[in-house]
């Protein structure tokens, strides 16, 4: 596997040691039982991997966001239970609120070849996320290898994800991070093309870097969802009550004007779904009415491309080489105003690209409309792939030792 110059697990040797396995089990739980495990499924190649080259799995992971130290809601105790289930045999899970206790050197210690402990929730420890040295010493002390699967905490410097490959040398990448790194890496960096990419999402303000990182790399840009209408307002259009970032209108010029010297294909709606209202609650049943997306009606706000937009946009994926999509076309929480985001996702499950779709409501709009196993590269990670996109260098990521 081309993991763009990192170790992977499959180039060292684990026998006899101590691994200790940064993963992501940031699951969602409702009443202290998880209601979906895909984040826990993802990270069983590399643990099973670990497990059958006889090494000492110890698993570290964030959950949720507790706030002033440990909080039993935020425990991972029913993980170690899902875990074991999934991999048929116990899973040992160290319960000590401050992580690295005495029940998990204790656990630690009595490992054989092939055992699995999980620690508790690495951010029951608030040293975690400001990466203060003692809590990645304390990590590190526990294991001789350190293997980072975890690409959805990749972009953040924390303890667990990065500090403590200060005190672990014998480093590398799990086999998800290696395809988030290849996919995402290569499908930015050494494109086949014709390379597309599409931007959708509520605000220009969370895209400002990916557009300019992107207009100096693809042959088409797309833009819809929430932002297009800043770029809209930015052509002189009357954009009505559609969400616009006033203070990003010189931006989007200055991104268009670039499109043009660059000779980059910059695509905007040309028609939008619009309605009265946002809908209240977000899947509230909605009557839409079109209108061409040059003059929306003043009392009116635009919440989804429409079937204009749906056909030109799909026109434009179905020669590309490769498409890299982040953020949905419209509020597609929403049943009729998905119709855009699903017109995208139609589009590039029928295209013989390879297909990299960037993380956070992307990957749940993919999932959620069914066209997941259509798709070459679902990213786990919504900020992380965020970053990558805006060729920033993850902390994460950096911190492993080159093949």
């Amino acid at each position: 596997m081309s993991t763009l110059g990192k170790k992977t697990v499959d180039d060292i040797q684990v026998k006899g040691k101590h691994v200790l396995v940064r993963v992501d089990f940031n699951v969602p739980l409702k009443d202290g039982v998880i209601t979906n495990d895909n984040r826990i499924v993802a990270a069983l190649p590399t643990i099973k991997k670990l497990i059958a080259d006889g090494g000492k799995v110890i698993l570290c992971s964030h959950l949720g966001k507790p706030k002033n130290g440990p909080e039993a809601k935020f425990s991972l105790a029913p993980v170690a239970v899902r875990l074991s289930e999934l991999l048929g045999q116990p899973v040992v899970f160290a319960d000590d609120d401050n992580v690295v206790g005495e029940k998990a050197k204790a656990a630690v210690a009595a490992m054989k070849d092939g055992d699995v402990v999980l620690l508790q929730n690495t951010r029951f420890r608030k040293e975690e996320t400001k990466n203060i040295p003692a809590f990645s010493e304390e990590l590190a002390s526990l294991a001789e290898v350190y293997v980072n699967d975890a690409f959805g905490s990749a972009h953040r410097a924390h303890c667990s994800t990065a500090g403590v490959t200060d005190y672990i040398k014998d480093t590398a990448v799990g086999y998800l991070m290696g395809k988030e790194i290849e996919y995402l890496g290569n499908a930015v960096n050494d494109p086949v093309r014709p390379f597309v990419a599409i931007l959708g999402g509520a605000k220009v303000a969370d895209k400002l870097t990916v557009i300019e990182n992107l207009l100096s790399k693809v042959d088409t840009l797309i833009i819809g969802g929430g932002m297009a209408y800043t770029f809209l307002a930015a052509k002189g259009y009357e954009t009505g009550t559609s969400l616009v970032d006033s203070e990003k209108i010189d931006y989007c010029k200055n991104m268009m004007k670039l499109a043009e010297e660059k000779g980059v294909n910059l695509l905007l709606p040309v028609d939008t779904a619009v309605l009265p209202a946002f809908p209240d609650p977000i899947d509230a049943p909605v009557e839409l009415v079109e209108s061409d997306a040059d003059k929306i009606p003043a009392d009116k706000m635009g919440l989804d491309i429409g079937p204009k937009t749906m056909q030109l946009f799909a026109d434009a994926v179905k020669s590309a080489k490769t498409v890299v999509w982040n953020g949905p076309m419209g509020v597609f929480e929403n049943p009729v105003l998905a119709a855009g985001t699903k017109a995208v996702a139609k589009a590039l499950a029928e295209t013989d690209a390879t297909t990299v779709i960037g993380g956070g409501d992307s990957a749940a709009a993919v999932m959620q409309l069914g066209f997941a196993d259509k798709m070459t590269h679902i990213s786990t990670g919504g900020g992380a792939s965020l970053e990558y996109l805006e060729g920033k260098e993850l902390p994460g990521i950096a911190c492993i030792a080159n093949s």
